[in-house]
């Protein structure tokens, strides 16, 4: 078992913080974990981690694409191998239960592996090549297009997701498969987590030979090192997940730099789900249940919570709210990640509840330290007049919406803030009220979903997680998926060079034996 000693990881080596020191939390009891006490990074070991990152960039971006890929495999087999000791770790420090953890875990190692695939085959290189027209008046030069990494980056660890969205999480694998170094600043709810986590990667580092640069873990107790960070002149790019403050105060901070950065963050979504006239006449009660197992599932503290639940005014309607409300009833109190998004659960709710036009339908059981579950409705005329009524509680909640007509159910798709997810609930017979419906649900959501629940990523080619502001900083990325690595990777154009002095992925005859495109049109892989 890898030892903790609290310690930041930087040059390949364990460093002891000189900021403030501060222990691990068991989330379940709210009383410290002893062992070890994390020392908080300081602004030279910011430095000293973005510098050598910085030295490490123009080495590991030139790596051939196999050495790459070798890798990120290698990152996964390592996170693997630390087996019970990081799943114990983190039930300890998250509240999160086993099987959970375990799952994530799985993900966590099968996208670094998925980035790997993806390196090797060279796709996300974009290769581009327009070939000289020397007769053509006037002539044009050989252009010759690729993408490359942008640079550093610095990664926060989300609270939510302590594996797959932390050290080695998306944003993470993203980043190195594009060749750039990483900075990770540790969450401070899951510093034991991160710190195995982190020497799994250190490790693969130093057994790929790599420059130590390009990994670097932070720990911190406040927000100095992550601002820190944000404004380092080395850091070109920034991914986060966590609250809209967070995510805003580092856009913030991002943009006022002498040289501003894109930061990639995950902040805020409701998730709304429409119960369409059919499917609330076929299957309402199906519905219910299945729509409370997905507003409590892990407390309700996934990014994908279905927050709002949109529907039509009439018996049908009001029966869902019955089913509802009963599940809602029996749904069991849970440990939530801190205490700290406890206490913003219970205030999210407190507000709610007070408000004259909100109903509360049902609470689940409560249990002291737990989140008690919530199921409220409003009118959606008062959800127009008071927008935050739609505001997301990240927790085991949710808000029905009831319509008077389709016509205010359009003003009120109109209405939401950009979405991470929007999903249709629908039978045959509302085909064509949702296919009126689509290009409004488009402008509003990375992900749209039809008769399925939001809870639950699949992390492949295909999928989006992300969407229009405020679900992410940039409604044009995903945080989930290969097309992730787009955020980290940028466009470079050679104009009349030699071939010797082209980068392979460009050169003549396609050594690389890339899937490019030539003059146009697409040019078959010729693989060595």
């Amino acid at each position: 078992m890898t030892s903790l000693t609290g310690e930041s990881l930087i040059a390949g080596q364990a460093q002891r913080g000189a900021g403030t020191a501060f222990h691990a939390s068991d989330a379940a009891t709210n009383t410290p974990i002893a062992q070890p006490t994390f020392h908080s990074a300081s602004s030279a070991d910011v430095d000293r981690a973005c510098e050598l990152a910085d030295e490490a960039f123009d080495v590991y971006r030139a790596l051939p694409l196999e050495k790459r890929a070798q890798f990120l495999d290698d990152c996964a087999t390592r996170i693997e191998a630390l087996g019970d000791a990081l799943i114990e770790r983190a039930m300890a420090e998250t509240g999160l239960p086993r099987a959970r953890l375990e799952g994530e875990r799985a993900r966590t190692a099968n996208q670094l592996r998925m980035f790997a695939t993806l390196v090797r085959s060279g796709d996300a290189l974009d290769a581009r090549i327009e070939p000289a027209l020397p007769e053509r008046q006037p002539p044009r030069s050989s252009l010759r297009f690729w993408r490359i990494g942008v640079g550093p980056v610095a990664v926060f660890g989300a609270s939510n997701f302590p594996l797959a969205f932390s050290v080695a999480g998306g944003d993470t694998a993203s980043a190195l498969a594009a060749g750039c170094p990483v900075v990770v600043k540790a969450h401070p709810a899951h510093p034991g987590t991160s710190e195995l986590i982190g020497r799994a990667l250190q490790q693969a580092v130093a057994a790929s030979g790599l420059p130590a640069g390009v990994f670097a873990l932070l720990f911190d107790a406040g927000h100095e090192t992550g601002s820190a960070l944000v404004q380092h002149p080395a850091i070109r790019a920034v991914g986060f997940t966590g609250s809209r403050a967070g995510g805003l105060a580092l856009v913030k901070l991002a943009a006022a730099r002498h040289e501003p950065i894109p930061v990639y963050a995950e902040m805020s979504s409701v998730n709304p789900n429409l119960l369409l006239p059919g499917a609330l006449a076929v299957r309402g009660e199906a519905l219910a249940r299945e729509f409370t197992a997905s507003a409590t599932l892990g407390c309700g503290q996934f990014c994908t919570n279905p927050g709002l639940m949109i529907g039509l005014t009439g018996a049908d309607f009001e029966a869902f709210a019955t089913h509802a409300a009963r599940e809602f009833s029996a749904a069991p109190a849970g440990v939530m990640l801190t205490s700290g998004i406890l206490r913003a659960y219970e205030r999210g709710i407190e507000k709610l509840t007070q408000h004259p036009q909100v109903t509360t339908l049902a609470r689940g059981a409560s249990a002291p330290d737990r989140a008690q579950p919530a199921l409220l409705r409003v009118r959606a005329s008062d959800l127009l007049a008071d927008l935050s009524l739609g505001d997301e509680v990240f927790g085991p909640s949710s808000v029905l919406v009831e319509c008077a007509d389709v016509a205010e159910l359009r003003t009120v798709l109109r209405k939401l803030e950009g979405q991470l997810t929007i999903t249709l609930h629908m039978e045959p017979s509302d085909a064509e009220l949702a296919r009126s419906l689509l290009p409004l649900i488009e402008r509003k959501a990375g992900r749209v979903l039809a008769n399925g629940f939001p809870t639950g990523v699949e992390v492949c080619d295909a999928i989006v997680h992300g969407g229009p502001f405020p679900a992410t900083s940039d409604g044009r990325s995903t945080s989930v998926g290969t097309a992730a690595i787009e955020r980290f990777l940028r466009p470079v154009c050679y104009q009349n060079f030699a071939d010797e002095l082209l980068p392979e992925a460009v050169r003549d005859g396609n050594p690389l034996g890339l899937r490019r495109r030539f003059a146009g049109k697409p040019e078959a892989a010729n693989k060595p």
